[in-house]
């Protein structure tokens, strides 16, 4: 097929028409990581959550983790979508799409992860046919729920104009964009209607996403565990999901304009911008980080500052400050000074605060876990290779979605494109 037949943004539709030398090669690998996983949660299947690191009194572990990670990551790209799009950034139409598709992945993979830590997933069940609405677990279920349909919606209206361009221009694909188009014309009246549409959802995945992670910090603060139960939790699992979501957005961008070659569609520009919002993010972070680790050592409760010396100077020393480096410390030298908030240093940037941001997870969870407070002996937690066998097939799953969906449907917005250049 033509370039010409695409248009000024034939490069958008390249992957759909050519297929590289790596297509494949990446599929298979990743297809290879995916069935590992599921070998090993089909030996966690059989054999029980004995198999895994887990113990008593330590009952959650990385799967908890990745949770508390997927979705944050999801929450990140839904309200960096949503701010743009509200405010009507000129800048923000290569970000939407990708941003949009990484809400869908992190809130679908992170609802899984609950699944995997349950010995008998089946139970699951129970929580949807035995709700008790006096439960933060419920909560959970309703606010995840509600904002996984509209995530898929809010991903799926602003691609509807250029599905019907690829009905015309792929008539081989016609049974899969034909329905999927909703018989789109391009009228006036369409354009104003889906135009509306996008604006209100917009509006509305910001309170639904913040309401989302404040339910999720809540799941902790409701117990009365040390360095759980506490009012600051809800904010602060919202700041640190925007904080590792924006970072791992960046990862994806860059990973998209190298492989796609989008080098004339996700430009420096975009990355400076990420970078000064990450800048801004890390400092947020930083504040709410200090809020809650000064509010614990002046009060000084016995079990409060067992946890709290276990991370600052006991055995999960070395991860705690790992994470503060990889916040904040890294970020801060590297997007603080216009010279180095280049491509590569914001991605850098990015990638240490995604890195950073799932350390600062297993801080908040295995600690507090690991110091009961009932005469108890110290016990201790160790990942082994099933959990982190299905958090890579976690990760490659989440890969697999964006190369397919790069194959089937433009990464970046064509029609929202053409709407901005005049």
């Amino acid at each position: 097929m033509d370039d010409k037949e695409f248009g000024k943004h034939a490069a958008l539709f390249k992957p759909l028409v050519h297929t590289g030398r790596g297509f494949y090669p990446v599929v298979v690998i990743l297809l290879l990581i995916i069935g590992w996983g599921v070998e090993a949660y089909i030996h966690q299947f059989t054999h029980g959550l004995g198999v895994t690191g887990v113990n008593l009194p330590i009952p959650w572990g990385v799967y908890i983790i990745n949770f508390i990670f997927f979705i944050a990551i999801g929450f990140g790209g839904t309200l960096t979508s949503a701010i743009l799009r509200v405010f009507n950034a000129k800048w923000r139409t290569p970000i939407t799409r990708a941003a949009e598709l990484l809400t869908v992945c992190g809130v679908t993979f992170g609802t899984l992860n609950v699944i995997f830590a349950i010995a008998r997933p089946q139970r699951f069940l129970n929580l949807l046919l035995y709700p008790r609405i006096e439960s933060p677990l419920i909560w959970d279920v309703i606010a995840i729920g509600s904002y996984l349909i509209l995530s898929l919606v809010y991903l799926y209206l602003p691609m509807i104009p250029d599905i019907a361009r690829l009905r015309d221009l792929f008539p081989r694909r016609r049974w899969l964009y034909r329905p999927l188009s909703l018989g789109w014309t391009g009228s006036e009246k369409q354009k104003r209607l889906l135009e509306r549409l996008i604006r209100i959802l917009a509006v509305l995945m910001i309170p639904t996403a913040v309401a989302v992670h404040s339910v999720l910090a809540w799941i902790f603060g409701m117990t009365i565990r040390p360095m759980w139960h506490s009012t600051i939790f809800g904010p602060y699992f919202i700041m640190g999901a925007v904080f590792s979501g924006v970072g791992a957005l960046i990862v994806v961008m860059a990973i998209l304009r190298r492989v796609l070659r989008l080098e004339e569609y996700l430009k420096p520009l975009h990355f400076n911008y990420m970078g000064l919002l990450l800048l801004v993010l890390a400092f947020a972070w930083l504040y709410f980080s200090i809020a809650e680790y000064l509010t614990v050592f002046y009060g000084a409760k016995l079990h409060d500052m067992s946890v709290f010396w276990s991370k600052i100077s006991g055995e999960f020393a070395p991860v705690f400050w790992t994470q503060v480096l990889l916040c904040f410390v890294i970020p801060l030298l590297i997007l603080a000074f216009r010279p180095t908030r280049t491509v590569v240093g914001t991605v850098i940037a990015g990638l240490s605060v995604a890195i950073g941001m799932w350390l600062e997870r297993f801080i908040i969870v295995v600690p507090t876990l690991a110091r009961p407070m009932l005469a108890y002996p110290i016990p201790t937690y160790q990942p082994n290779w099933v959990e982190w066998s299905i958090t890579a097939a976690c990760a490659a799953a989440i890969a697999l979605v964006f190369v397919l969906f790069a194959k089937f449907f433009p990464i970046i917005s064509v029609w929202e494109l053409e709407e901005m250049e005049p």
